[in-house]
């Protein structure tokens, strides 16, 4: 990115809690995300928690990718290996770029709290329509480490070397 941006610019983001067993009050993943979100200076303007379903997935998230107003998708739940864990299955025909290095760096860092059972995180990142969307665990713990190791850093404008925030708005 060779635009440098000196002031932070706060992004709209979208939370969908994907879950079969959750609902909006006991969404604890959902609730740290927003809150994470918030208190970094972006603005939630959707939320949502649906049945872990591969086309209803696939019909919030194109419609939120379609959408002007969203920048930013977080994703939580589905990224297992259980029977209906399907996020990346569903979403990955989405993005138009796959951001490769976040699986990759979000189970590096997950290391260092959960050890080897990180091998069984299907995390993933991918760009589509200028609206980048992160699909992590349904941990809230996992969240919340993809949010302060990673994703809090490439949505803030001044984070240097790059960030994601010239990809993500209209110039």
């Amino acid at each position: 990115m060779s635009e440098k941006f000196k002031d932070f610019i706060p992004l709209n983001v979208a939370v969908l809690t994907l879950s079969d067993t959750r609902s909006f009050a006991n969404d604890t993943s959902g609730d740290a995300l927003q809150k994470a979100a918030e208190d970094a200076g972006h603005n939630v303007v959707a939320r949502e928690l649906i049945k872990d379903d591969i086309f209803h997935m696939r019909a919030v998230v194109s419609q939120w990718i379609f959408d002007d107003d969203k920048q930013v998708i977080l994703i939580t739940g589905g990224t297992g290996f259980t029977g209906r864990d399907s996020t990346p299955e569903a979403l990955r025909p989405l993005f138009e770029k796959q951001v490769e290095g976040f699986g990759e760096l979000f189970r590096a860092v997950s290391y260092e709290e959960i050890g080897s059972s990180t091998i069984q995180s299907r995390a993933t990142a991918g760009l589509a329509n200028r609206t980048i969307t992160f699909c992590l665990p349904g941990s809230t713990g996992a969240c919340l480490t993809a949010w302060n190791k990673i994703i809090v850093e490439q949505l803030d404008s001044r984070h240097r070397p790059c960030n994601f925030v010239g990809q993500l708005i209209k110039k």
